[in-house]
């Protein structure tokens, strides 16, 4: 059965279950969010009457239309910017984001952002997870490069945030920080939220204030004397986690325009020395898993041979 078809109709063969749950048992290109959304927009009827209740309890024979209403046309461009594609199958697709692409419009940055990029690659893409940002599930920042994994179909989005929410999903990054911490490892469990006075900066924030629970583990690679090269783990996904939290330590991203500036490294850098290094996440069909590492990209490669050299001259 094609799930984008404009009328599905089926036939109850069992009792007591669930509208959405039947529904999705029957559908498995549409997800359980997807599914109890159609309920809502009074888009399914049981027996010829509009049901917008997604608890009714099924009897045997019941009659289930569902209705697919178009999707939303994006007032998005699709646009011929080069994607440096890590994996992709029909399902998903995991790219290596290059410094200085933003992943979706906002104020300021109508087009000319990965969703543009990926609208011209991806050609079923439209309306995945929402109008404006179809198919992404978590994001990095302007000037954070490396691994990002986009949904390709309904299931496969629902799916993957459910890895990010559940923890299973787990993204590792690199980066620079000014200074050296004193020891070899630890943990940060800091709510973050957006900065009281500042609305353009994320800061640790009181829950009672705002805040979100955050937590970032991390660990020292190398010491260059006053920088380090840093492993970081996200347990959770905040925006600017962990350039906040690291910052928060005392040992901000080298070359970060917010959390840094007013520092200097004697080296020109297009952004922050943070890179999404490697990226696990099980196969939302197959339940494989898939492991994309984005090699660390010329500009932060040359960083760290600067400052390893000047450290052992």
């Amino acid at each position: 059965m094609n799930a984008d078809s404009p009328l599905i109709q089926l036939e109850v063969s069992e009792s007591n279950t669930r509208l959405d749950t039947w529904l999705a048992n029957e559908l498995p290109d549409l997800s359980r969010a997807r599914i109890q959304k159609l309920i809502s927009q009074s888009c399914v009827k049981v027996n010829d009457d509009i049901c917008t209740s997604k608890n009714i309890k099924l009897k045997p024979s019941d009659r289930i239309e569902i209705t697919i209403p178009d999707s939303t046309p994006l007032e998005l461009q699709p646009q011929s910017i080069p994607l440096d594609v890590l994996y992709e199958d029909e399902h998903l697709i995991i790219i290596n984001k290059q410094a200085g692409l933003v992943v979706h419009p906002a104020a300021g940055h109508a087009d000319g952002t990965l969703v543009n990029a990926l609208l011209a690659h991806c050609h079923n893409l439209a309306g995945i997870g929402g109008v404006q940002r179809p198919g992404i599930v978590h994001r990095l920042d302007k000037d954070t490069t490396g691994a990002m994994v986009v949904a390709k179909t309904d299931l496969a989005f629902q799916h993957l945030q459910n890895q990010l929410k559940d923890k299973t999903a787990r993204r590792e990054y690199l980066g620079v920080v000014y200074g050296s911490p004193r020891e070899d490892s630890g943990r940060i469990d800091e709510p973050i939220g957006r900065h009281l006075g500042d609305r353009i900066k994320m800061a640790v924030i009181p829950e009672s204030k705002g805040g979100r629970p955050s937590v970032t583990h991390w660990r020292v690679e190398e010491r260059f004397g006053n920088y380090t090269l840093m492993h970081f783990q996200l347990e959770t996904g905040r925006t600017h986690q962990i350039r906040v939290h690291i910052a928060h330590l005392g040992h901000p991203i080298v070359g970060d325009p917010i959390y840094s500036s007013g520092r200097s490294v004697g080296v020109n850098l297009s952004g922050q020395a943070l890179h999404a290094w490697r990226l696990t996440l099980e196969h939302p069909l197959s339940g494989e898993t898939i492991e994309a590492i984005a090699p660390i990209p010329s500009e932060l490669a040359k960083l760290i041979d600067i400052f390893r050299r000047r450290h052992h001259s």
